[in-house]
């Protein structure tokens, strides 16, 4: 993820979104692999699943540095 400063004020809430391809910041991901994405056609594009766990046997987490 690109290093970027944010400021917020106390007490407001952050969203996190969970995506699996840089689209729009660089380009569309198939979900599958091409020789080229490039030449990828519109079959290769293929929806992905994207799982958060939320029990103490598979741990999902976010990791935020807070500076002051």
């Amino acid at each position: 993820m690109p290093d970027v400063f944010h400021g917020f004020r106390r007490e407001h809430w952050i969203m996190v979104q969970v995506q699996s391809t840089w689209f729009p910041l660089v380009d569309r991901n198939p979900q599958k692999y091409v020789d080229n994405i490039f030449n990828a056609k519109k079959e290769d594009f293929v929806k992905a699943t994207q799982r958060i766990y939320r029990n103490a046997q598979n741990p999902s987490s976010v990791g935020v540095l807070v500076l002051r």
